[in-house]
């Protein structure tokens, strides 16, 4: 679109992470275990009768992967395909110096493709923690995990974040019976709260949780799993080690071309996603940048245009994340202790969702909204959200905080009457009114 002649170089499969190994198959399989949870249990068992679900592993996956196929294919090879201006080559690249990279072709070969501006986005692979006896044992990661045909009769989950409890709650309830250990607690970098309700949510469904719980051995052998652990052994057919993500960096060479990381391997980009290196650009999980593919894509788009001239910078001040679990989780702007550090005094007020009526007709409450605003203005700062649909508001929060509107202006808002979008207004009425004292969809 801005006139230059593209090469792109793909050592796997064209679409990356998301659509292939990512979010698109972890949200079928999230669904499907959704589901296949309301079948067997929901709040309307007086009325509806319930039944253990029968559930068809290899026919779901089966589902799974043909979505999988039709996006990859209509949303980047078919688009690739008619590009004249874009050459894939399919290989794996390095560095030479800052002006040329060699491919080592996947049919065999080297070619060198020499740039005048350079866009790295290589992704991130699954971490593997250093545990003693891990790397000998036939454990996943989130990629074999979506990829399995069976459903283990028991799973034990390392890990306590995004990609470890939407995992670990599908496959319990798809029928394994599941142990998540936490090194700390669920979602330990964000609001206590947040992890406090998550962590209830998932005990209440069978869902075992150890906090401060650490890993010391693993061990694999007659198809069973041993974990030793600080608080004792642990032993489940499959081993799930989801505990972040390692941005993929290395094998680039990137010091031939004097491209800056962090410790971690992550590129280190600016706001306009320029690394160290003035004609080398990088976005997406690489980098420094949070890995959302909503952050990459909106990354990259600016990075293509500063490639070109421009001057495109990527604000993320409120940026939005969603975690698919059940109930959902939804986070925007600051938490009241990001507050605090960065020196801003706060007012603050937490509702529980049996104030909703939303969640109250759907006889399902658990939950709540928080709303961190900045003490005297009411600016509102950030939202944190535990709800069935916490994502499908939290966009709404997002612009709320970009527009710079106060607490006071979000409760002056028109909020459709039963819907959970509601809760942002009831929740803003708190400040200054008894929201139990209202009526149903009070002004």
């Amino acid at each position: 679109e801005q006139g230059a002649h593209v090469t792109l170089i793909e050592r796997g499969t064209i679409g990356g992470t998301c659509v292939n190994v990512g979010c698109v198959p972890s949200k079928i399989m999230i669904r499907a275990a959704h589901v296949a949870h309301l079948r067997r249990r929901s709040p309307f068992d007086v009325g509806v009768s319930a039944a253990e679900p029968t559930i068809l592993r290899d026919r779901l996956l089966a589902q799974q992967q043909a979505r999988v196929d039709e996006l990859r294919r209509g949303k980047y090879e078919s688009i690739l395909e008619v590009s004249t201006a874009i050459t894939v080559v399919h290989g794996t690249a390095r560095f030479t110096d800052a002006g040329s990279l060699t491919v080592v072709l996947r049919d065999g070969g080297e070619q060198v493709v020499a740039f005048d501006r350079c866009l790295l986005a290589t992704g991130a692979s699954a971490a593997v923690p250093p545990i003693p006896g891990l790397a000998d044992t036939p454990f996943w990661t989130s990629t074999e995990a979506l990829a399995s045909s069976d459903i283990p009769p028991r799973l034990a989950v390392i890990g306590s974040s995004v990609v470890a409890v939407e995992l670990a709650q599908a496959f319990a309830r798809l029928g394994s019976q599941v142990t998540i250990l936490a090194r700390n607690r669920l979602f330990f970098r964000e609001d206590p709260v947040i992890g406090e309700a998550l962590t209830a949510a998932f005990r209440d469904e069978g869902i075992e949780v150890l906090e401060q719980t650490q890993t010391r051995r693993v061990t694999h052998a007659g198809g069973e799993f041993v974990l030793t652990t600080n608080h004792g052994e642990l032993r489940a057919e499959r081993l799930l080690v989801a505990t972040g993500r390692t941005p993929n960096t290395r094998g680039l060479n990137l010091e031939a071309a004097g491209v800056k990381v962090d410790e971690q391997g992550a590129i280190v980009v600016d706001d306009h996603m320029r690394t160290s290196v003035p004609n080398i650009y990088a976005a997406g999980d690489c980098t420094t940048q949070p890995q959302f593919v909503y952050v990459a894509a909106a990354a990259g788009t600016r990075a293509a245009i500063n490639m070109a001239g421009g001057d495109a910078a990527l604000d993320l001040s409120a940026m939005p994340a969603v975690a698919f679990t059940d109930p959902q989780i939804a986070t925007v702007g600051l938490s009241e202790a990001e507050a605090h550090r960065s020196g801003i005094e706060t007012d603050r007020r937490t509702l529980t969702l049996d104030n909703v009526p939303r969640a109250l007709v759907n006889l399902d409450t658990r939950g709540f909204i928080k709303l961190v605003a900045e003490a005297g203005t009411g600016r509102l700062l950030g939202v944190q959200a535990v709800a069935a649909e916490a994502g499908e508001l939290i966009q709404t929060a997002a612009i709320a905080i970009r527009a710079g509107m106060t607490v006071h202006d979000l409760a002056d808002q028109l909020f459709p009457y039963l819907t959970m979008v509601e809760a942002l207004k009831l929740a803003a009425q708190t400040f200054t009114k008894d929201v139990k004292q209202l009526s149903c969809c009070a002004g």
